[in-house]
């Protein structure tokens, strides 16, 4: 698996990441062979960047990973989770909670120390919290050793322009905002994030199943017309004999200003096709062509959070 720098850091990730929101039973039910097979089969692939949160299965996803990595050489992975967002509705970016949290985290994962931390969905409280309060308390546990480095993720763009105008952050997590259809990670924020020296992570290529062959969960939130777009694109695919889901994945990885792409799945096959995925050349023509159909429904998407975080 090629790897790349995070930003300034010491840390050198797979190009495609493993996502572990999965195992907290976020999308389907799963059993305990799927999480151990598919935290193996990330880890013998390449894979070793691993991606969680408390929020993720309410605490089941950082547990089961815990469990799954037993015994497994502490160099041999790194690991990212998260803190502030504890269940739909519940948000706590407090300085205390940031402490509590960390310890948690670290007795679930039993890991010794965590190489980052990210504050969870941002947008949904006031960003002057996250910037007076939750930062400075992340970088107390930084100076303590128990986090590498520490930074924020979210889905509106304007939240990362916000917080690092008033402060600084090692890296940088946003979802579905660099697809086939959305690429405003890009236009509007890729290039703040290198001029600062601020670590570029993307998450979520198929864009919460928009960009594959499966039917859409039920908390999809972008509009109908982008939907109806999707669904033509992948047929426009399939007739060709490509998984638009393929192209998708290989559409990210081959930004090198994304150090990483993280996936998420508790299915074994589904990591091993993408990491095969992942070393294929893109079919650059299929590329230009699928990108023309989406151009009607481009950087369409929804708001997130408060209203005046987007």
């Amino acid at each position: 698996m090629q790897i790349r720098r995070l930003g300034t850091t010491e840390l050198e990730l797979p190009v495609l990441s493993f996502g572990a929101s999965s195992l907290g039973a976020e999308f389907r039910g799963v059993t305990l062979d799927e999480v151990f097979a598919s935290v193996r089969t990330a880890l013998d692939l390449g894979m070793n960047f691993i991606d969680t949160s408390p929020f993720y299965g309410r605490g089941m996803s950082e547990v089961l990973l815990g469990v799954a990595l037993k015994g497994v050489p502490r160099d041999s992975y790194k690991i990212c989770t998260k803190l502030g967002r504890y269940d739909v509705g519940h948000f706590d970016f407090s300085a205390r909670r940031v402490a509590e949290s960390i310890d948690v985290s670290l007795h679930r994962l039993g890991c010794g120390h965590l190489d980052i931390v990210l504050c969870h969905d941002i947008e949904f409280v006031p960003l002057q919290q996250i910037v007076e309060e939750t930062i400075p308390a992340l970088r107390q546990q930084q100076a303590a050793g128990k986090v590498r480095y520490v930074g924020i993720s979210g889905y509106p763009q304007k939240i990362f322009h916000t917080v690092l105008s008033q402060t600084e952050l090692d890296c940088v997590m946003s979802y579905n905002q660099y697809t086939l259809q959305n690429t405003r990670f890009l236009d509007e924020t890729i290039p703040m994030l290198l001029d600062k020296g601020v670590g570029v992570m993307n998450a979520g290529p198929f864009s919460a199943r928009l960009l594959t062959n499966s039917s859409l969960p039920v908390w999809f939130r972008d509009p109908p017309e982008v939907q109806q777009v999707a669904k033509q694109a992948a047929q426009y695919c399939s007739e060709r004999g490509v998984d638009i889901a393929q192209l998708a994945l290989q559409f990210c990885l081959q930004n090198e200003n994304i150090t990483t792409t993280v996936a998420g799945s508790a299915n074994p096959n589904n990591i091993s096709k993408w990491a095969k995925w992942a070393e294929q050349p893109i079919d650059e023509v299929l590329l230009r062509e699928v990108q023309a159909i989406f151009e009607p429904v481009r950087n369409v998407g929804h708001a997130e959070g408060l209203p005046e975080n987007n």
